[in-house]
């Protein structure tokens, strides 16, 4: 399979850079092998049946995009400069953090960022274009910090058209956010509102939740013409007993398993890779392309993706390469809003009962 496989042309006025407001009032196009139909997300109350169950992702997105400042000792004084840093992944020891720095050749080993009054970070090395920085706070001083000077890390096709501001901070987080360690949200799930899930579980629809840190290589673009030889980025996650009870409950009485987001679909799958769903925890780099074999998801809801994108990948996967095309066309000609802040789909690969 060849990158080009899964590319596109999407017009730029279709990329959201703000989401629907309420949240279930964003659009959402359905999707099975014989039709395709167009309504919005609170029509999920009547297309989803009782005992169903949807498997929500509950990681919360860390504030992680920093704007700091340098100084250093001149010929022509002490000079300051700007540097904006975007956490990827804490390390072991703490208050060590893998980061993306700009500009990173800027910056001398063994220099100061400052961040605010109360944080700081000294750069302790460069490696692959990122770095390694210790901060000065750490644990749950680090946190309110953090929450303190931190912006929401969004997008960067949505950062090329505007700065993250005070409202992204309540957009790009789900409802149900809990496990801090995200630094990218599972955008699936930010089309869900009190009232909507109130309205699911009415109707008969179960839900449960997994982790998944969903980090910043979600947006690394395919470098490689042959999409066999990508490799993916690695991501923390754990589906506990109880998840795994209540999946492994709904497969047995005959319910649809429907992750919300490619995030808790990649993680559910990783848990099953012995052939039956189990508890996982630990990081998974799971690559999921046409010719995988679903082992436990029956149907995905999902926003619109990049084009030549690992998730065009797993979309196509689930309902097949033509098939999705199908589906992208009719969602561009319908006007649908694509990426993060965009509009859904809900894509169900069984054939239509007749």
């Amino acid at each position: 399979m060849k990158l080009s496989d899964f590319d596109f042309d999407l017009p730029e006025d279709l990329i959201a850079t703000r989401p629907a407001r309420p949240r279930s009032s964003a659009r959402l196009l359905v999707a099975t092998p014989q039709r395709i139909t167009d309504g919005v997300v609170t029509d999920l109350v009547d297309i989803l049946q009782p005992g169903d169950r949807l498997v929500l992702n509950d990681t919360k997105v860390l504030p992680a995009r920093l704007s700091g400042t340098r100084g250093r000792d001149t010929a022509q004084g002490w000079q300051e400069a700007k540097v904006e840093v975007t956490l990827l992944e804490p390390q072991a020891e703490a208050g060590q953090w893998r980061a993306l720095v700009k500009p990173l050749k800027k910056v001398h080993i063994g220099e100061a960022i400052r961040f605010s009054d109360d944080l700081s970070a000294t750069l302790l090395g460069k490696e692959d274009g990122q770095a390694l920085l210790s901060f000065s706070l750490s644990g749950e001083d680090f946190d309110r910090a953090l929450a303190e000077a931190g912006s929401m890390p969004l997008p960067p096709y949505i950062e090329a058209i505007r700065k993250a501001d005070a409202q992204d901070r309540e957009d790009y987080q789900t409802i149900w956010a809990r496990n801090a360690g995200a630094v990218a949200a599972p955008t699936a799930s930010l089309h869900f509102d009190e009232p909507l899930l109130a309205r699911l579980r009415e109707k008969g629809v179960d839900f449960s939740y997994v982790t998944l840190h969903v980090g910043a290589g979600t947006f690394l673009p395919v470098k490689v013409d042959n999409v066999d030889d990508h490799k993916m980025h690695a991501e923390w996650g754990e589906v506990t007993d109880t998840a795994v009870a209540e999946i492994a409950a709904t497969k047995r009485a005959g319910g649809r398993v429907i992750p919300v987001g490619t995030t808790a679909l990649r993680l559910i799958e990783s848990a099953a890779a012995g052939g039956e769903i189990a508890p996982f925890l630990g990081e998974t780099d799971i690559f999921i392309k046409p010719g995988y074999q679903f082992r436990v998801a029956d149907a995905l809801m999902t926003n619109f993706h990049l084009p030549k994108s690992t998730l065009m990948m797993l979309v196509s996967a689930l309902m097949g390469r033509d098939r999705i095309r199908e589906v992208y066309d009719h969602a561009i000609a319908a006007r649908y809003r694509f990426f993060s802040y965009g509009d859904a789909s809900l894509l169900l690969p069984a054939a239509e009962s007749t």
